[in-house]
C-alpha cells in the first residue's frame, strides 16, 4: 500500500487519525485477531472486563464480546469509530469515543489489551501511559498485548527501543509474568513486536 500525502499533524492528537482513517489508510490494522490474543482468551477462567485504548477498527473489541468479556473500546478519532460501527455488529455499543488520559467511569479494569496503542503515541507521552496504565488496571489485573520494538524514532509507529525502556514505564507498579515472540505479526511490525503480559501488583 502506498502511503498518501497527509498534511502534517502531531499523531498526540486526533487529526492525524481521523486523515488516515478517512482515506481508509491503515497498514496496522491487521483486518483479523491474533493467534495470541485468542490463546490468552481461551486460558481464562472466566470473561474479564477489559479496556482497548485506541481501539481503531475493533477487530479485536469485537472477538472479545463475542466470547462474553465485558469489553470497553475507547478511541479519540471520530474516523476510527466510524471504521469500528462497520464491523461490530450487534456490538456496536462497546465502543465510543474517548480520551485515553481523560477520566473513564468503567475503571478500573481487570485487563487492558494493549494493540498498537502504545507505539501510536509520540514518546514524550510515554511516561503519562505508564502513569494511566497502572491507574486503569486493578490490582491484580494484567496489560496484555503486543509491543513493537525497532532501532530509530520515526513513526509513528514509534518503537521501543529495548525490554528495559518498557520495563521503566510498567514498574513497579507492573511485573512482566509472560514474553514471548510473535508468529502472525502483520507487516509493518513482522519480526519487531513481542507478546507480553504484565500483572498489576
Amino acid at each position: 500500500m502506498s502511503t498518501p500525502e497527509f498534511p502534517k499533524r502531531d499523531p498526540a492528537g486526533a487529526e492525524f487519525w481521523d486523515l488516515r482513517y478517512h482515506a481508509r489508510f491503515a497498514p496496522w490494522d491487521a483486518g483479523r485477531v491474533p493467534a495470541q490474543l485468542q490463546a490468552f482468551v481461551a486460558a481464562a477462567s472466566r470473561p474479564r472486563t477489559v479496556l482497548v485504548p485506541g481501539c481503531g477498527s475493533a477487530w479485536d473489541v469485537r472477538f472479545l464480546a463475542d466470547r462474553g468479556w465485558k469489553v470497553l473500546g475507547i478511541d479519540f478519532s471520530h474516523e476510527a469509530l466510524g471504521a469500528a460501527r462497520s464491523i461490530l455488529g450487534e456490538h456496536v455499543n462497546r465502543v465510543r469515543y474517548a480520551d485515553f488520559f481523560a477520566p473513564i467511569a468503567e475503571a478500573p479494569f481487570e485487563v487492558v489489551y494493549e494493540r498498537a496503542f502504545l507505539c501510536a503515541l509520540p514518546r514524550r507521552r510515554w511516561r503519562d501511559w505508564g502513569a494511566r496504565v497502572a491507574d486503569l488496571v486493578e490490582p491484580g489485573g494484567v496489560l496484555a498485548g503486543f509491543f513493537f520494538f525497532d532501532a530509530g524514532d520515526r513513526g509513528p509507529p514509534f518503537p521501543l527501543h529495548a525490554p528495559y525502556e518498557l520495563s521503566e514505564l510498567l514498574e513497579p507498579a507492573f511485573e512482566r509474568i509472560d514474553d514471548q515472540p510473535v508468529p502472525d505479526s502483520i507487516d509493518v511490525f513482522k519480526g519487531k513486536e513481542r507478546w507480553q503480559v504484565w500483572q498489576r501488583r
